[in-house]
């Protein structure tokens, strides 16, 4: 190992914050949560509207994008953390891959346009708790994880091994529905980028002090990754013929903006594994009420999703809570 690489891997184990700030980062983190499942609900019907989920994901990610620049034109400290950046690479704070952050929030936009509309917003939801689950237990064990990597204690496993049976639950009605197997897979595999992401973008906000540095750079590469895949699809299958009039078709970049800036802030404070259950239990409830009054062509709410939700409504309070804390105040 060089000794340019040694920084990456001499991450100072993860001192605890103040449990004040870890309830207020949880319940940002499942405001932010909420806004995920709108943004499904949108991104899907757009989708549905276009008959083209890639091109859903690229109005969403670009629109997000514009959105971003033009923030980053009146923001100087913004713009200042990009010049921060290439140091933090030749010295090795960041690698190159940290800043590709944004290709998987590309590919949980892209799965939200092509299957988030017929699965509904709540099966879409709970398809992604396996994989953020898993993704944030694993993640959390490395140096990855701005502030140092977080102890496998028996309630983190225990939140997490919920979540996961929260969408076996959920979802066991489905296998065997009309809705095709990779549709429950693509929120799966999108769930398992969160985690990554969410953490490689704490890192960025990290080392350019700024968390609209982060999101830009997250959305700068998310639009890149998504107008190729548009460009590729639009060749083999053709082109929309026309754009959706109603304005809040257009909304999901400008709500993914808000969650991802987010996500970059709290992931230093909860760790990814508690950040990503906040938001999934943001997810559920949000998506129970969407699909509960327009459930569009998913039809009507079943009762194993709403037991799910509860399950990962539990497993946030198993997996956040400083259970020894609490033993040692009582």
């Amino acid at each position: 190992m060089t000794q340019q690489d040694a920084p990456a891997e001499t991450v100072t184990t993860h001192s605890p914050p103040a449990r004040s700030a870890v309830i207020i980062a949880i319940a940002c983190a499942v405001v932010a949560g909420v806004l995920v499942a709108v943004q499904s609900r949108i991104n899907g019907e757009l989708g549905q509207r276009l008959d083209d989920g890639f091109a859903a994901a690229l109005i969403s990610f670009g629109s997000g994008l514009v959105i971003l620049l033009i923030a980053l034109a009146v923001w100087r400290p913004g713009r200042a953390g990009f010049r921060r950046l290439p140091a933090a690479l030749r010295d090795g704070r960041l690698r190159w891959w940290m800043l590709c952050g944004g290709a998987a929030g590309a590919f949980l936009v892209l799965s939200q346009g092509l299957t988030a509309a017929i699965l509904g917003v709540a099966l879409f939801s709970v398809a992604t708790v396996a994989g953020q689950s898993i993704s944030g237990l694993l993640v959390d064990r490395t140096t990855l994880v701005s502030g140092g990597p977080r102890h496998l204690t028996v309630p983190r496993v225990v939140g997490a091994a919920l979540a996961v049976l929260a969408v076996v639950i959920s979802v066991a009605t489905q296998l065997s529905g009309a809705a095709p197997l990779w549709m429950l897979l693509l929120p799966f595999f999108a769930g398992l980028g969160l985690g990554w992401q969410q953490a490689v973008n704490g890192r960025v906000r990290e080392s350019a002090e700024s968390a609209l540095t982060a999101t830009v750079g997250n959305f700068a590469v998310g639009t890149v990754v998504l107008l190729v895949a548009f460009l590729v699809h639009g060749l083999a299958a053709g082109w929309p013929q026309s754009l959706p009039t109603e304005p809040w078709l257009y909304l999901g970049g400008a709500i993914g903006c808000v969650f991802i800036a987010a996500a970059a802030v709290l992931v230093r404070i909860t760790g990814t594994l508690v950040l990503s259950l906040a938001m999934i239990a943001g997810q559920l409830v949000a998506a129970i009420v969407i699909d509960t009054m327009l459930p569009g062509h998913a039809g009507s709410l079943a009762v194993s999703t709403v037991i799910g939700t509860v399950l990962a409504l539990a497993a946030v309070v198993v997996a956040g809570v400083n259970w020894r804390g609490f033993s040692r105040a009582a």
